[in-house]
């Protein structure tokens, strides 16, 4: 391995032995780099190969993929971008902490908070809330996304883990990655479904036209599976438990839509109709996740908001017990 920097732009340069033949691209560069730059993930990495930050000398830089198989003598180079000054500013603005310790947050996010910024969302954010609150939070994400691990919508409220550190950040990221954190959400969505139970396996990517929504794509979707059981139906009201596997952008309200049954006020995915919550009627109520260093398994629970314990209540739905 040689490193080659410029007085602007720091370059880092891997030669494949042949013991790292048939390597993916992300996994054999995250290896190395972490001596380089303590610190750095798969995840990262990923990040750097989709920006274009990685090429493989004699492959055009479009072909670059992840999943790329390394070969002996490849020369791999990789632009360290430098890090961006952070302009997020820190907000007083409440948080409802489930837990805190000096590795993890545990937040029931309100609906109508934005997780982290982005054009049209730069304050009032979660992340403005953290930075305000916290002292050190997670920089794998960049300035943006300090500490963010995971994200949920705007208008979804419910259960969210942040990184104060970016050991943490990559542990939870790991068993994100293996499916190991458990998050179950509470819906209500319109219409009858008459299973008990039921499993969604269906890729999401972008919409084919649409390029704001998100979609069922059969062609270049990634996988996703949500699992469901029924909790109560009331005439067109059917009331839920979801259990994501994956955990792809908008995945339940996309899922949803596409066996027939759209959350109830979902503004994009279905009819808008609201029936007098500001959002769609999903809350994510249960997390579980082994712990950074303790490596206890931990399991927290939030209850339904009261907008949304309302709705259940005006429809005459049993919302008693989850656990």
């Amino acid at each position: 391995m040689k490193s080659v920097t410029s007085e602007d732009s720091p370059f880092i340069e891997f030669v494949v032995s042949q013991d790292n033949m048939g390597a993916r691209l992300d996994a054999y560069v995250a290896n190395l780099l972490e001596s380089v730059l303590p610190g750095s993930s798969r995840n990262y990495v990923q990040k750097l190969i989709e920006n274009d930050c990685v090429s493989v000398q004699g492959l055009d830089s479009n072909r670059v993929k992840s999943n790329y198989k390394v070969k002996k003598d490849d020369i791999i180079t990789v632009f360290i971008p430098e890090n961006e000054e952070l302009n997020v500013e820190a907000e007083d603005i409440p948080l409802d902490i489930v837990y805190e310790d000096d590795d993890i947050i545990i937040i029931n996010k309100a609906r109508g908070m934005v997780v982290h910024p982005a054009e049209g969302n730069f304050t009032g954010t979660l992340v403005n809330a953290l930075l305000f609150r916290c002292k050190d939070l997670s920089d794998i994400n960049g300035v943006k996304r300090p500490g963010i691990v995971h994200r949920i919508d705007k208008d979804t409220t419910g259960l969210l883990v942040v990184a104060k550190n970016n050991f943490a950040h990559n542990f939870l990221s790991q068993q994100l990655k293996k499916h190991e954190i458990e998050r179950t959400y509470i819906a209500l969505v319109e219409g009858a479904i008459k299973e008990q139970f039921g499993n969604i396996n269906a890729p999401i990517g972008r919409h084919p036209v649409d390029r704001k929504k998100m979609a069922v794509n059969l062609n270049n979707g990634k996988p996703a599976v949500t699992h469901f059981e029924v909790l109560s139906r009331v005439g067109n009201y059917t009331l839920v438990k979801c259990m994501l596997e994956t955990g792809r952008t908008h995945q339940i309200r996309v899922h949803m839509s596409y066996i027939g049954f759209p959350v109830v006020g979902d503004p994009v995915y279905g009819r808008n109709d609201n029936r007098g919550i500001s959002g769609q009627a999903l809350h994510a109520y249960r997390l579980m996740l082994v712990h950074p260093t303790s490596k206890e398994k931990m399991t927290f629970y939030a209850p339904l908001p009261e907008d949304f314990q309302a709705l259940l209540k005006r429809q005459g739905l049993d919302f008693e017990s989850f656990k």
